[in-house]
Formats: C-alpha cells, sequence, structure tokens
C-alpha cells in the first residue's frame, strides 16, 4: 500500500532580509513611474489640498482672522488625509493584482516594499506640502508669527504619517472600497479631536485623554505653535517628535503586518 505524502504550502511571507538601499530606491522608482501615468492621482494628491485651502479662504471672506486660526491646522491635516486614502489604494493594488507577491518572490524585502514606498509618497508630500504652505502664506494671506519653513515642517511630517498610516491600513483591506472604509476608523476620530474644532482641554476629561494619544492631535499643535510663537519652542520641538515617531513606528507596524495575498 502506497502513501501520498502531503504536500506543504508555499509561505506567503517574504523572507526576512536586512534593508537595502539599492532595492528600497529601485522600488520608490517604479512606484513613481506608475504614478506619473495616472494623472488622477496626481492631481488628488498635489491639487485637492491646494483647492481646499482656496475655497477655506474664501469661505471666511469676511473674517480673514479665523482662516488664519484653522487655516494653519487645516495645512497639516489636508495632506494626512489624501496621503493616507492614495497611499492605502496604490497599496492594496500591488497586492490584489498580483504584483506584491511577484516583487516579494525576488530579492526583494518586506523593509525594503515598505521603505520604497515611503520614500516614493514621501518624495510626493514634500512636493504637496510645499505647494500648499506656499499658497495659504504667499497667495492666501495666511498670516503667521513663526517661520512658513516650520510650517512647512509640519506639513510635511503630516503627510508622512498619512503615507505610514495608508500603508499599515491597506494590510487588512481586501478591496479598494475597504482600504477607503477605514478612513472613517483613522482619520475622522482624529479629526473630531484633535482640537481643531474646540480646544481639548475644554473636552471630557475622557476625551481629551484619547486625543493625547493620537498623533494628529500633536500635528495640530505644532501649526499652532508656529502660528502663534516667532521662535522654534519646546513644546514644537516635541509636537513634531512625536508625529515622526509615530510615523515610524506604523511604518513598521506595516513592515510587520504585510503580506503577499489579501486571503
Amino acid at each position: 500500500m502506497t502513501t501520498q505524502t502531503a504536500t506543504t504550502p508555499a509561505t506567503t511571507d517574504a523572507p526576512v532580509r536586512a534593508l537595502s538601499l539599492s532595492r528600497t530606491t529601485a522600488t520608490a522608482a517604479r512606484v513613481l513611474r506608475q504614478l506619473r501615468h495616472d494623472p488622477r492621482t496626481i492631481a488628488l494628491l498635489l491639487l485637492i489640498p491646494c483647492l481646499m485651502l482656496v475655497l477655506l479662504r474664501y469661505v471666511f471672506d469676511g473674517s480673514p482672522h479665523t482662516f488664519d486660526n484653522i487655516g494653519a491646522s487645516l495645512l497639516g491635516i489636508f495632506p494626512l488625509i489624501t496621503m493616507f486614502l492614495v497611499t492605502s489604494i496604490a497599496t492594496l493594488r500591488e497586492r490584489t493584482s498580483g504584483t506584491l507577491e511577484r516583487l516579494l518572490a525576488m530579492p526583494l524585502g518586506k523593509a525594503d516594499l515598505i521603505a520604497g514606498y515611503a520614500l516614493a509618497f514621501g518624495t510626493l508630500a514634500i512636493i504637496q506640502s510645499a505647494l500648499a504652505t506656499g499658497l495659504a502664506v504667499w497667495f492666501l494671506g495666511l498670516d503667521v508669527t513663526g517661520s512658513p519653513w516650520l510650517l512647512l515642517l509640519v506639513a510635511l511630517l503630516d503627510a508622512l504619517l498619512g503615507t505610514a498610516l495608508g500603508l499599515f491600513v491597506s494590510a487588512f483591506a481586501a478591496s479598494e472600497f475597504q482600504a477607503v472604509q477605514f478612513m472613517p476608523a483613522v482619520i475622522f476620530p482624529q479629526l473630531l479631536l484633535c482640537g481643531l474644532f474646540t480646544p481639548r482641554s475644554e473636552m471630557h476629561p475622557v476625551l481629551e485623554a484619547i486625543s493625547d494619544v493620537l498623533p494628529m492631535s500633536y500635528a495640530v499643535d505644532g501649526m499652532n505653535e508656529v502660528l502663534h510663537h516667532t521662535d522654534m519652542t519646546a513644546t514644537f520641538v516635541r509636537d513634531i517628535a512625536i508625529v515622526a515617531g509615530c510615523a515610524l513606528l506604523v511604518l513598521a507596524l506595516g513592515a510587520a503586518t504585510l503580506r503577499r495575498r489579501t486571503a
């Protein structure tokens, strides 16, 4: 009597490899080449935050002081939201199309892939943040006490945080529709509790405690520091350090949870 030995299914996880600069930059270059042929995504990334700022400026046309108060905060929030949406959908598309599985079958580790995506979308985040900050300060008349370069720094870190969150949540979605559904769960609570609508100190103590652990709260606090102080304050340094730290932490979690297949 012959017996058949069951074959062990191939693992769906890529082997652990050390982060390589050449593999990371090659991944980033591939992503940028793909995005270059997708004008709608480019428009969403670069133009929508600018258009929202223009709309906001003229919504408060009769009250420029109101635009000054909330414009700086939204200068960081808009890039975070758009980078979250585009990154989560683009990464999920790579996996559902089988591209991710083919890439991870090559000498490409999870860390290389995540770092490559972060580098590619980070490059776009720099352009996006520069456009939005320049538009707000020099064309829409956003009045900030501190340096516009500090405003740009916070906007860039916010965009990178959105990129990291998008990469992370894409691992838990099985379709592009599900990726978009993560926005109410990940972005909306932060938007409501970040201090944009009311100072966090005036919230219910439970909500204030929750807001203290949400990175968008520190993004808004950092913008407000630039808005009201001429010099870089210790609070500003703390805020941007927390935002940057959260982005790096989420990127690490994204690499740890990255899978080849959606099922």
